[in-house]
């Protein structure tokens, strides 16, 4: 009769748990952070292509909407994080906003919401970096008077 003491030592399966959760561990954590940088990439984007249509919006129709700055000045302070607002961490140098267009009426005037996304820089990782591009296209409703044909703030 064989009890648990008489076992030999190799088939004792006491901390195998622990060793397969110590081999699983790492990819499941590169795994959770992989997708929180991808939401977090696809969140800034989604910020800077709103950012780049109100600014669209504002130059088409030739509106400034705070007296003494310019309509890209105001669309890149009203970024939704400090990050985008003044480049730190994740985003830098910040977000640079460009309107081009001719300025005639009816046509097209595009504005560019553009921003260097730093992936993880907890780990100093700055050359691991992506462009983050958001883009507005409208039509120029009313002649340009409250911006020039190629204006950039950032």
């Amino acid at each position: 009769m064989n009890t648990h003491c008489d076992r030999p030592r190799y088939r004792n399966e006491e901390g195998q748990a622990l060793v397969e959760f110590a081999l699983v561990l790492p990819i499941v954590l590169a795994l959770l952070f992989g997708i929180i940088e991808i939401g977090r990439a696809y969140n800034y984007w989604v910020d800077q292509t709103h950012l780049a249509n109100q600014a669209a919006r504002f130059a088409s129709v030739d509106h400034r909407p705070v007296a003494g700055q310019t309509i890209t000045q105001y669309v890149r302070g009203q970024g939704t994080t400090s990050e985008l607002r003044g480049g730190t961490g994740h985003v830098s140098p910040g977000l640079r906003v460009c309107i081009s267009t001719s300025g005639a009426v009816g046509d097209p005037l595009t504005v560019t919401a553009t921003s260097t996304y730093n992936w993880i820089p907890i780990l100093g990782l700055d050359a691991v970096s992506t462009q983050i591009v958001g883009r507005a296209t409208m039509r120029v409703e009313k002649t340009a008077s409250q911006y020039t044909t190629n204006e950039c703030a950032g």
